[in-house]
């Protein structure tokens, strides 16, 4: 385990975050001298995953630029969003900064528990993925690591089929897996989440929206046609066995790492496969697997859906401009390289995922510079404030079409019915 610049601030319960606070200064007779000779520095304290947290390195050149120190709170992810709920609804502060998924921006807005950030026209221009972590023209959070939607395929296989070129469309895909059955040449071609999980609603999500440029409609129903479309497509992979029975079942990352094994050749998933899929303790077939544009109805799709991971400063942070300031440096161009090379975040600065490619940094990225630029949110007022419970009841129900419980219509009227309920709730 990498050492901090300051003791790992180990949170046992809700009670413990309350009493040590926001940008609390340490309790330790030194601490208390130096406060008395007016040479103390102001400390803040980040909650994050164990991905998003700094080098002892990082912290004290911050430190030493600022003036502030920070204190590292590594909390699991699943646990973040229930910690911050629980002291804010308590008038506590949980961290000055903390950790933004991108699902949550909803449910953190309505529940105002982010302090509005201001960002430039530039760093917008050059962060697509802003767009998710903004509400009703508020920014709630910067991205500082980018997990946005491409396509890869094994083009060993393709040609071993006989197909020359990459896929273009979703019926080009559909065909081909088709062609790659049928010659024996990959049993299951179609790598995709089915299970009753997240990204298994992420899934349905991207197909829709680079099917046809929309998910929900304007009042945050679900556009029928598009979602059908999708459905259908989903329901005519497990129907045709172009999909492994285990992807019905397991972790939607386990077959996802079906590209990486050879038993699949076509996935639509995270930017993590460019480098998983040239790693040769991680992939057999190396080499093989090209990172292309998500294909699209009629063309390459002129969008993609982005999951990425932000953080913000919360409303009960009692030191919120030296929260915006780590906020600002922490996603600043040079810490984006930076914990590129420490942590493996892909930049979600396009000037910085470029200077990463050219220069060799990042190997083999196909298309992965070009995908970042059509970068869009499919959410057309925002994230929503239910979207836990909206991707609930879709994931639940692919999973019973995947199952064969539900036809395709059953999947999308149940679906439909518990997000009309939550709109009305």
């Amino acid at each position: 385990m990498k050492k901090r610049l300051m003791s790992i601030l180990l949170i046992t319960s809700m009670i413990g975050v309350m009493l040590t606070g926001c940008g609390g200064k340490s309790g330790s007779g030194d601490s208390e001298q130096k406060e008395e000779e007016g040479t103390a520095k102001e400390t803040i304290t980040f909650m994050a995953p164990d991905w998003a947290i700094p080098t002892d390195d990082q912290l004290a050149a911050f430190t030493e630029e600022t003036g502030i120190e920070v204190e590292i709170s590594e909390v699991g992810w699943d646990d973040i969003r229930e910690k911050l709920a629980t002291a804010s609804s308590a008038g506590q502060c949980a961290a000055d900064v903390v950790e933004v998924d991108w699902s949550w921006v909803g449910e953190f807005y309505a529940a105002d528990w982010l302090e509005p950030l201001e960002v430039s026209d530039a760093d917008k221009a050059d962060m697509p993925t802003l767009e998710t972590f903004t509400k009703d023209g508020q920014v709630l959070a910067i991205p500082y690591a980018n997990d946005y939607r491409l396509s890869y395929y094994n083009t060993k296989q393709f040609e071993e089929a006989g197909i020359t070129e990459e896929p273009q469309t979703w019926d080009e895909v559909l065909e081909a897996c088709r062609t790659l059955k049928s010659t024996g040449t990959a049993e299951y071609p179609f790598a995709i989440a089915l299970n009753a999980e997240e990204k298994t609603s992420t899934c349905l999500m991207w197909l829709a929206y680079t099917m046809n440029g929309v998910v929900w409609n304007e009042d945050g129903t679900f556009n029928e046609e598009s979602v059908m479309e999708a459905l259908k497509y989903m329901e005519t992979l497990v129907k045709e066995e172009l999909v492994a029975p285990e992807d019905k079942t397991s972790s939607g990352m386990d077959a996802y790492k079906r590209i990486c094994s050879g038993s699949a050749s076509f996935l639509t998933g995270p930017t993590s496969f460019v480098s998983r899929t040239n790693n040769e303790e991680e992939c057999s077939v190396v080499g093989e697997i090209a990172p292309i544009l998500v294909p699209g109805k009629d063309a390459k799709a002129t969008q993609t859906m982005a999951l990425p991971e932000a953080i913000g400063v919360t409303k009960t942070s009692e030191h919120k401009e030296a929260a915006k300031k780590f906020v600002e440096w922490y996603t600043s161009t040079d810490m984006q390289k930076q914990l590129n090379e420490t942590n493996s975040a892909i930049p979600t600065r396009n000037s910085v995922l470029e200077e990463l490619i050219n220069d060799g940094t990042i190997q083999n990225a196909g298309a992965m510079l070009e995908q970042a630029q059509l970068i869009a949110s499919p959410f057309p007022n925002g994230v929503p404030s239910y979207y836990a419970e909206m991707s609930s009841a879709m994931y639940n129900a692919i999973n019973k079409m995947a199952l064969g419980e539900l036809t395709a219509e059953e999947a999308f009227n149940e679906m439909e019915t518990a997000l009309e309920k939550l709109i009305n709730e």
